[in-house]
């Protein structure tokens, strides 16, 4: 087994996006649970493009004296993976460790995850426990991590949840990594050499809404099968022969009926004809989406457009040296 020194400083990641009304309580219990692993730490607000008061607030949390907060703040929304980059990328930690700023995975967990990481893991991943989600969010985020682990062939639990450990060897490697859509706990895993998940507690939502409506949630999924995997284009040619193969011996056997029963029994079936043609035409359809997914994918990478563009930063000036920001 490889050894690994301990962690020495811990730098926490929080993507924000219209959250005023969680984020005193965030940065206060945020920095009460730092404060108590006796090691340097920092808290990285990033600011996705808000438009409450999140940012102003960000601001004033930095600009505070002896305050360990830096604030990130991003030009407009790029959703919630692409504004934790960003904050890879200013983070000065041995160990980085990313949280939601709706406080439904509470920051008093975050001990445990350094602890564990203590033991020499790569990625310290969490499962919710006795999910205080509705039941459509538990449903759509079971079949996600269902496909997930079918197509990486990870046996992670519980891939939506965002309050997760990575080594600094592990965030280096995925700022390494140009492509547009990043799903990180998934990049993470490709990198790890040694994995683990601990359960966590779950609370409800105080404040505002989920950022995830279902839509949110479909396209998610459309970004994992098509980020992860060119899986769904080998099963699509599968399905294509398999299905010409039906068709041809369907065509066969209606022959083979008309002759034996005569072209009354054939009119007679007109419409199962039209249903078999249109199912035909319905996996067409399905393949074409497929196909325009990831020809997109590839049309977004070629024109190498940044993932981020970050407004401004602010942090304490003895915070840390110029040279140890990664940028």
């Amino acid at each position: 087994m490889l050894n690994y020194s301990p962690v020495k400083k811990v730098s926490v990641v929080v993507p924000v996006y219209n959250e005023q009304d969680s984020l005193p309580a965030l940065i206060c219990r945020t920095e009460a649970a730092c404060a108590t692993l006796g090691r340097q730490y920092e808290i990285l607000l990033i600011d996705d493009g808000s438009s409450d008061r999140s940012a102003q607030m960000i601001t004033d949390a930095a600009q505070a004296e002896g305050s360990r907060v830096v604030a990130v703040l991003l030009n407009r929304n790029y959703g919630q993976h692409s504004a934790i980059m960003a904050g890879f990328s200013h983070a000065t930690g041995d160990l980085v460790i990313t949280l939601d700023a709706d406080l439904q995975n509470p920051p008093e967990e975050i001990p445990r995850l350094v602890e564990k990481a203590d033991e020499g893991y790569d990625v310290v991943g969490t499962v919710r426990q006795h999910r205080r989600d509705s039941l459509l969010r538990k449903s759509a985020s079971k079949v996600i991590n269902h496909l997930i682990q079918r197509t990486t062939g990870k046996a992670m639990g519980d891939y939506g949840c965002m309050l997760r450990a990575y080594r600094r060897h592990i965030v280096d490697a995925m700022l390494n990594c140009h492509e547009r859509s990043t799903f990180i706990p998934i990049l993470a895993n490709t990198f790890a050499r040694r994995a683990v998940e601990i359960p966590v507690s779950h609370a409800g939502r105080e404040h505002g809404d989920s950022k995830y409506s279902f839509m949110r949630l479909i396209n998610l999924m459309y970004d994992l099968v098509t980020c992860l995997t060119t899986t769904p284009l080998r099963l699509l040619s599968v399905f294509g022969s398999a299905i010409a193969l039906l068709g041809f011996a369907f065509a066969f056997l209606l022959v083979v009926l008309r002759l034996a029963f005569g072209p009354q029994w054939a009119a007679e079936g007109v419409f199962m004809l039209f249903a078999v043609l249109f199912m035909f035409i319905g996996a067409q359809f399905v393949g074409m989406g497929l196909l325009g997914e990831y020809i997109g994918r590839i049309y977004n990478d070629v024109r190498a457009r940044p993932r981020y563009f970050i407004q401004q930063v602010i942090r304490q000036p003895q915070a840390v040296s110029q040279e140890d920001v990664r940028s």
